[in-house]
């Protein structure tokens, strides 16, 4: 039987749905960061934004609670890149990447720092904290460690930040904890680690090519393809004719479902490139998002399941600057989720 073909607009509802952006709904945040395959969170802030965006009735110290609660962690997991993750996914998430991420930094490396000797450096990171989280800038001073063998340590022992750092309250994420000392001791393996990284990409922002998921993860696509076709899935086409792998029973909503208004934060990974597929973010405002001057992105809002402007909060009140004319009848909603937002941040402090 021929693969069921998706368009554009099928895939963009799908994962509207499954990043909790057609509706809020009611969950626990560890479960919610779960569902959209955790949160980028370069800015900490932007954690409590997203999901502000997602949930019902979501509120600052709900994330600030899990972070003290260890239900869920920040700390450097796909890409190389500050992620906010559940305690859940953490062991798997780090297993399934190591080797790979291991072997990219010291090529990448390779000038600066002595591999051979990264893996005694951090043992000593490692003991410094042994009785619990330290400031960066102590162990560096202690070790005497300079910026690139420090980014180096996290390659060799699994560092978390532990709050304050990382939250609304304290945005820099320098305070460290060994994630053996913070969560407990973990037994996952590598294969265990890249099929939960596959369940987890396609369950967030599938349906989803090989090379998408491989791209979100951080690997190269046959890292993943064993893992794949071990696993029993879903297969569809795109309108190029790529193949896109789905959940047996992830949902599909009707492409006609109505998108609300939704504000996104910087670095929310559904404009990311793995996910284009959807132009959630047009590829003709692409740029605007992302480019040499705003490295780090922009905080957007999103008409109809698609980037259709910037937003900034300007003395308490939320101001837009959207790509083209907003029409009256996209205005007034729009306007009622801005003015929630600028209750929900208030100052921004």
């Amino acid at each position: 039987m021929a693969e069921r073909i998706l368009t554009e607009r099928e895939l963009n509802r799908a994962v509207l749905a499954r990043q909790l952006l057609l509706e809020r709904v009611e969950l626990p945040v560890p479960r919610a960061v779960e569902r959209v395959g955790g949160l980028q969170t370069q800015d900490a802030r932007s954690g409590y934004i997203g999901l502000w965006s997602r949930l019902a009735g979501f509120e600052r110290d709900d994330l600030t609670r899990a972070l003290e609660r260890r239900s869920v962690v920040q700390a450097t997991v796909m890409r190389i890149t500050i992620h906010t993750v559940s305690a859940r996914d953490y062991p798997l998430f780090t297993e399934g990447v190591r080797a790979l991420r291991r072997k990219s930094w010291t090529q990448a490396h390779a000038k600066h720092v002595e591999a051979k000797k990264m893996p005694a450096v951090s043992r000593r990171v490692a003991s410094l904290l042994e009785d619990g989280p330290r400031w960066r800038r102590e162990v560096v001073e202690e070790l005497d460690l300079d910026s690139p063998t420090w980014n180096g340590v996290g390659m060799w022992v699994d560092l978390v930040r532990a709050p304050p750092s990382g939250t609304w309250e304290r945005p820099r994420a320098d305070l460290y904890a060994t994630a053996e000392g913070w969560l407990g001791l973990s037994e996952a393996t590598e294969d265990e680690g890249l099929e939960h990284l596959v369940r987890r990409y396609l369950g967030a922002f599938g349906p989803a090519s090989l090379k998408d998921t491989a791209n979100w993860a951080g690997l190269p696509p046959r890292a993943l393809a064993s893992t794949v076709e071990g696993m029993r899935l879903r297969r569809f086409r795109d309108e190029a004719g790529v193949e896109l792998l789905d959940l047996p029973r992830a949902p599909l909503p009707d492409p006609e479902t109505p998108a609300p208004p939704r504000f996104l934060p910087t670095w929310d990974a559904t404009l990311l490139a793995h996910v284009r597929r959807t132009q959630i973010l047009p590829e003709r405002h692409r740029a605007k998002i992302f480019n040499t001057k705003t490295p780090h992105s922009l905080q957007t809002f999103l008409l109809d399941g698609q980037a259709a402007g910037i937003w900034k909060l300007d003395r308490g009140r939320i101001k837009l600057e959207p790509f083209e004319r907003l029409s009256r009848d996209d205005r007034k909603p729009l306007d009622d989720e801005a003015e929630r937002l600028a209750g929900f941040l208030g100052d921004g402090r």
